[in-house]
């Protein structure tokens, strides 16, 4: 028989343990827990390595909160690409790590109430259900089983919400993608690089540009966008898909233009 292999992200103990023991109970399911993103992030890891991978990770939406904040290093483990440094290690922010470093897991976000918007962000993070903390075990398990038949599961209530953000957010995306497009081949290069995080004297020694021209490219960046601030800037190109620089060294040293 092959097993499906289970992870519980919950850092309340009790619930977490609860549930790993009731799924544990049925023959084709192998249950683990863990208590935070990081160390979720390490058992996919491990499990992995062993060539044990896991199947579906179980993940509780409000995961971290009310919680102290935890070290940098450990926030940005768990935090989706692009993420500025220092944001929590919530359910959703868990779904997009995990999507980053092991795409094949199939990810369900456990929650104690719908929320049309959480549940929109949290299927563009990645995952492929959004499901009730206080649903049946018959219910859980058909969904577990139907997410690795490539199915997404919602409840039959959020559906118009969650159409209705998606929507929303598509709109977003493709106003952003338009404002993006007006911008000049340099102008682009100037925003990857604060996406990147560099600052006006760092982009201008990336780009071979004196402080004064770059400031000239970041202001009419800035103008061309509609926005008044260089993290709304970041914020928009995020939406309309554009990375962060590429900031290896450069393979020679011929100024641009």
């Amino acid at each position: 028989m092959v097993r499906i292999r289970v992870l519980v992200v919950d850092d309340h103990r009790i619930f977490a343990e609860s549930l790993a023991a009731a799924l544990t109970a049925e023959p084709d399911v192998d249950v683990s827990a863990a208590g935070s993103g990081p160390a979720a992030l390490r058992c996919l890891e491990r499990g992995a390595a062993e060539s044990r991978p896991y199947d579906v990770l179980l993940v509780d939406a409000d995961l971290g909160a009310g919680r102290p904040p935890q070290p940098a290093p450990l926030r940005e483990a768990a935090a989706p690409v692009g993420a500025p440094v220092g944001a929590p290690v919530d359910g959703i922010a868990l779904v997009a790590g995990v999507r980053a470093v092991q795409p094949g897991v199939r990810t369900v976000v456990l929650a104690e109430r719908d929320d049309p918007r959480r549940a929109a962000l949290a299927l563009q993070a990645g995952a492929v259900g959004w499901v009730a903390k206080d649903c049946s075990l018959s219910r859980l398990l058909t969904v577990v089983r139907g997410v690795l038949r490539e199915e997404t599961h919602l409840p039959p209530a959020l559906l118009t919400g969650v159409l209705r953000e998606l929507t929303a957010a598509r709109k977003h995306r493709s106003d952003s993608e338009r404002l993006v497009e007006s911008l000049t081949p340099r102008e682009r290069e100037v925003l990857r690089c604060m996406v990147a995080g560099l600052g006006r004297k760092a982009v201008a020694e990336r780009l071979f540009l004196s402080p004064h021209t770059v400031r000239t490219h970041m202001q009419n960046v800035l103008g061309k966008l509609g926005v008044h601030s260089t993290l709304a800037a970041v914020a928009l190109a995020r939406r309309a898909g554009v990375g962060p620089a590429d900031l290896a060294p450069p393979s020679n040293g011929v100024r641009a233009g």
